[in-house]
């Protein structure tokens, strides 16, 4: 059973927390509840108390509306406020947009870790269906639509997979993960106000806008530094990610 926190607008945000150690908090993208790092989470137990979260409107969170960027960054605040205030931070995608924009919010985040930053230029064009699929109550339109826009290229056995039905239960949520990634331009002057050590990740097999992200990221950050993961895409395996973790968070 999860735990839960209260967000400052009075959303309840569900998380679980495995391992012993320092505490680690990890923040997944779209698509992504508190169970989605469930193997990377396991690797990582032995070394940190792993916090792993639901981001409001998924799994058992529940939701406040209007969405604001804001308001995620509080919740992502006050989960690492019940992992004692202080914490190591890992996201993923649009999870690590957040935890860069939460870091500036000044989350109490000691180190930062981020895995492929969703910013991609042409986002809003790619995504531009997404919202009137949900205005017109078919969340399986927008999900597929989303995934289009990702450029992924073969979709056809997406919606016969089985976590197809967990994707289009969370569909309404894509909207916060594109407020997210905004125009796609990582907003160099704003993330030079990081002032923790931060490790942004990129895959050696991905496109090159993940590599151009990282580059600029590290770049603006004062205490950045960037590295690549050889072989691995924006699906990074647990296997070739952990091992990078636990070197830089120790």
């Amino acid at each position: 059973m999860p735990e839960f926190v209260k967000s400052k607008d009075g959303t309840s945000i569900a998380y679980d927390v495995a391992g012993s150690g320092p505490a680690l908090v990890i923040t997944g993208g779209a698509f992504n509840t508190r169970h989605s790092p469930g193997e990377l989470a396991g690797l990582l137990a032995p070394h940190f108390t792993v916090y792993t979260w639901d981001r409001r409107g998924r799994g058992d969170s529940s939701n406040t509306l209007p969405y604001a960027v804001e308001r995620e960054t509080e919740d992502l605040s006050a989960v690492i406020e019940a992992a004692g205030g202080s914490a190591f931070a890992y996201g993923h995608s649009s999870g690590a947009i957040l935890t860069l924009e939460a870091a500036l919010g000044g989350a109490g985040m000691s180190k930062i870790a981020i895995y492929e930053p969703s910013y991609v230029p042409g986002t809003r064009e790619a995504m531009a269906g997404v919202q009137p699929a949900l205005d017109a109550g078919d969340p399986a339109l927008a999900a597929i639509t989303f995934v289009k826009g990702t450029g992924a290229e073969n979709t056809d056995g997406l919606t016969h997979s089985p976590w197809w039905p967990s994707m289009v239960a969370i569909a309404s949520t894509l909207p916060y993960d594109l407020a997210l990634s905004g125009d796609g331009i990582v907003p160099a002057e704003r993330l030079a106000g990081v002032h923790v050590p931060l490790l942004v990740m990129d895959g050696g097999a991905s496109p090159p806008w993940a590599a151009n992200a990282a580059i600029a990221i590290a770049s603006a950050v004062p205490d950045g530094r960037r590295r690549t993961v050889d072989g691995q895409d924006h699906g990074v395996a647990p296997s070739a990610l952990a091992p990078v973790l636990i070197e830089f968070f120790n």
